[in-house]
């Protein structure tokens, strides 16, 4: 049997020595005495003793990077595993965030619209791995920026990153504000209202889940308040009013395989669980019509949490799901704040410190 082996006593070319001695000064310039002498003594004098260089001070706008001089430029993020600074082990999640580019998307009634989108794309990085090229993930959308999105687009777009930085899991995550043309209760106005979105696909040991994320802005009055103040009007003759305020709940469904839900879809769910969603456009008339809406409705964070679950959970498109809910009361000084998952997707232990203040709606 002949085993053929590579010939490890060829002559290094120009390049590989030009190479070479770029790797090491700048090796040399960031390193401390320490590190120099347990690779070479010398280096330390090496780097002493090195001239500073006299640099051209004017840009090149002439200069054109060719393929070849490309190929002489260093890339330290696809490295060596001995540039590797601290533990080397895996990397759960590394990439980008709000990186961010108009995007056309699909809606149910008004045809496509372009909406300024801002985007989160990862990938897992293995130990032994110095790091990725994080330009790929932008590269990746810009790929596909012209066509209309969808999740099919974006695990289009997730496919081509992933294969370009050679990743196991991978996840996109897209944010954007999503407007709906929205009728007064009673005036016959009408205005936009706009829903924050997010579309995450995540694909962990090779399977994939898409999740979409929407937070629903709505009016809750207080259930105990109104009859409280009801009492006094009856009891005393006391003019009183209940307390009402600005609530948020953030929807993250996970969609069923195979199942089309178009945004809309989820607001009209969130509509039918608490139909006190504010208004845009308000006359006297629907300032009147809207306090009548709440007095109908009056519901505690635990309710809005149930009602919202209620509408997951019946609409076959739908599997796990959480509910978020954020009563910012006008009452006390803190928020009423409720949790309800439905599934391991969404379960977990602990939450981000800052879960429930981010369902601050700014207007």
């Amino acid at each position: 049997m002949n085993i053929h082996t590579p010939d490890l006593n060829l002559e290094p070319s120009r390049d590989d020595a030009a190479q070479a001695l770029a790797l090491l000064r700048r090796y040399i310039a960031g390193a401390g005495d320490g590190d120099l002498a347990a690779v070479d003594p010398d280096l330390v004098a090496l780097r002493d003793g090195m001239p500073y260089p006299d640099l051209a001070r004017d840009y090149p706008d002439g200069f054109v990077a060719d393929a070849a001089y490309r190929a002489t430029l260093p890339d330290l993020q696809n490295g060596p595993a001995s540039l590797i600074r601290g533990e080397n082990r895996a990397i759960q999640h590394v990439g980008i965030s709000n990186f961010r580019l108009p995007l056309r998307y699909r809606s149910r009634g008004v045809g496509d619209l372009m909406l300024e989108t801002s985007v989160t794309g990862t990938v897992s990085l293995e130990a032994g791995k110095k790091g990725i090229n994080m330009s790929r993930i932008m590269r990746s959308f810009y790929v596909h920026a012209e066509k209309s999105f969808s999740f099919d687009v974006i695990e289009a777009a997730l496919d081509d990153y992933k294969t370009d930085l050679g990743s196991f899991d991978a996840r996109i995550m897209m944010r954007l504000s999503f407007p709906v043309k929205m009728d007064s209760l009673r005036s016959g106005l009408s205005g936009y209202q706009y829903y924050d979105i997010a579309l995450e696909l995540i694909e962990v040991q090779g399977l994939r889940q898409r999740l979409l994320h929407l937070d629903y802005v709505y009016s809750s009055t207080c259930p105990c308040s109104l009859e409280l103040a009801e009492h006094a009007r009856r009891t005393r003759g006391q003019l009183a009013t209940p307390h009402s305020q600005r609530s948020v709940a953030r929807l993250s469904v996970q969609m069923k395989p195979g199942r089309s839900l178009w945004f809309e879809d989820v607001i009209d769910l969130c509509r039918a669980a608490v139909p006190t969603e504010t208004q845009v456009m308000v006359k006297r008339e629907d300032e009147q019509a809207f306090a009548e809406l709440n007095a109908a409705n009056p519901i505690f964070v635990e309710d809005a949490a149930r009602l919202f679950a209620e509408q997951l959970h019946a609409d076959p498109r739908i599997g796990d799901f959480r509910v978020l809910a954020s009563h910012q009361e006008s009452l006390h000084s803190h928020d009423a704040v409720s949790v309800l998952t439905e599934g391991a997707t969404f379960a977990s232990q602990s939450l981000d410190p800052a879960l429930f203040a981010s369902l601050h709606h700014a207007g």
